[in-house]
């Protein structure tokens, strides 16, 4: 290993980048920049360190501002890998007097949702391919009912979930009028932060404000990428005591939804980035990285308010493909409850010690809160509970991490046999066959390392671990 190390360390020197790893944590800052605080990254030995990544982190923590504030501490959960936009994903982010919109990027508020149901693998697979069709139809072929009122889209914008279902209550419409509204509202608070950011319609696309039925095409919907919904088994319990409190057993089936605010997000996310431009000093260099950071405090505000609208969009988009789901349960199986064990957001920034806390594909783990961190479509997901890990910042990683990158994987000449892509025996509901390869288990690092090296850390402790039995990818 030392060899092995000493020859990575040498190689990332000569990009210009100062790092030490004592086992188990990197530290890692740009050459010379003594005064930004250095990026640490928590990586077992026998997983791929990326250069890239490391460089991106550097110049997070290296990020100023020439009207003042500046970065505390950049930290990167061990899933982490090179993000498109300048950003790892897996970084979180510390400031004071300086908010980044680009450390959270267009996907805001992607998260993870998980249900449990007491409904025997046994009777769903006798019906697997009536509940296969159903579904195809809602996520992929827009059967799905997904209407609100102008008031009650203006009320989710503003006040999230809570704000929705008060609306709702009064005049349910579409797949709303066979939902158990009452199940919903008592659900908010097994939703981070009870599902409510303080947004502002204003800065939603228009379509969402205007009177009358409100009809938006990406409510309900799955997205690309990373995204899926998973139909799974409680394959083991682990801690009897927190998975009963969370009425989770083993043999349940289990559904979980990991997807994002869509188009709103990047609506939001793509104003905001060019306002930030817009925003920069004149005269003043762009840094380097062509991350641009706000420290005006009414440009903070206001960004702040986008990315809470955006946010609460989010919440409801998991909250309406879980619905579809468990009402297609309910139509195939009858009186089945499939209760929210948690929904968690991994895209946001949120008040922290003073100052700013963004994180960027990594999940929030306060001291006691459930963490899900899924595997890929062809391994294991893991249900915990956040230990509140202040060196880590309170934060986990959102799942394995990517290993290849998707044009890797789709290129020329690339084996892209069953075998060799990990996708024997995995059961993908998916209308492109290219999103198979893409997101096939050979993707992705192997999930047990990137969630020992978290428990051993005092980051968080193992609930639950989930079998996957089949995948929705759009």
């Amino acid at each position: 290993m030392q060899p092995k190390l000493n020859r990575l360390l040498r190689a990332l020197a000569r990009e210009g980048l100062e790092v030490t790893y004592d086992g188990h944590l990197y530290t890692v800052r740009l050459h010379g920049d003594a005064n930004a605080p250095p990026a640490e990254v928590l990586l077992p030995s026998d997983l791929p360190v990326e250069g890239k990544a490391f460089q991106q982190l550097a110049q997070l923590a290296a990020l100023k501002h020439p009207g003042g504030g500046e970065v505390l501490r950049v930290r990167a959960t061990p899933d982490f890998h090179p993000g498109d936009a300048g950003v790892a994903i897996g970084s979180v982010l510390h400031t004071r007097g300086l908010v980044v919109p680009g450390a959270v990027g267009t996907d805001i508020n992607c998260g993870m949702r998980l249900h449990v149901a007491d409904l025997s693998v046994e009777d769903f697979l006798a019906r697997r391919d009536d509940f296969v069709e159903r579904m195809k139809g809602h996520y992929f072929f827009g059967t799905r009912d997904v209407a609100m009122s102008s008031r009650a889209s203006t009320a989710l914008l503003r006040d999230g979930i809570p704000g929705w279902l008060l609306e709702t209550l009064d005049a349910p419409l579409g797949c709303a009028r066979t939902a158990d509204l009452g199940q919903l509202d008592e659900e908010v608070g097994r939703i981070h932060l009870g599902g409510a950011l303080r947004g502002n319609p204003s800065w939603a696309p228009d379509a969402l404000t205007r009177e009358g039925v409100v009809r938006d095409a990406g409510l309900g919907t799955i997205g690309g990428g990373n995204h899926f919904v998973e139909v799974q088994r409680v394959e083991a319990v682990e801690d009897r005591a927190r998975a009963w409190e969370w009425g989770v057993r083993e043999g349940q089936l289990a559904f979980m939804i990991h997807t994002g605010s869509r188009d709103v997000g990047k609506h939001v996310g793509v104003a905001w980035r060019e306002r930030t431009r817009k925003a920069w000093p004149q005269g003043a260099p762009f840094p380097e990285s062509g991350i641009l950071p706000l420290a005006d405090e009414a440009l903070v505000s206001g960004y702040l308010e986008a990315e809470a609208t955006a946010a609460n969009y989010a919440f409801l988009n998991r909250l309406l493909l879980a619905e579809l789901l468990r009402q297609t349960l309910r139509e195939l199986f009858g009186d089945v409850e499939a209760p929210l064990v948690y929904d968690v957001p991994h895209n946001l920034t949120l008040p922290y010690e003073g100052g700013w806390l963004a994180r960027k594909g990594a999940c929030p783990a306060g001291a006691e809160q459930p963490v899900i961190i899924p595997g890929s479509m062809g391994a294991t997901s893991f249900l915990m509970v956040g230990c509140g890990d202040a060196r880590a910042m309170e934060s986990a990683s959102h799942g394995a991490g990517r290993a290849r990158s998707r044009f890797s994987l789709s290129r020329g000449g690339a084996d892209q046999s069953e075998a060799a892509l990990g996708l024997k025996g995995v059961d993908c509901i998916t209308l492109r066959s290219e999103r198979r390869v893409e997101e096939a288990p050979a993707a992705y690092k192997p999930i047990r390392p990137v969630v020992d090296s978290q428990v051993k850390a005092g980051i968080v402790r193992e609930v639950a671990r989930l079998a996957p039995l089949l995948t929705f990818k759009a």
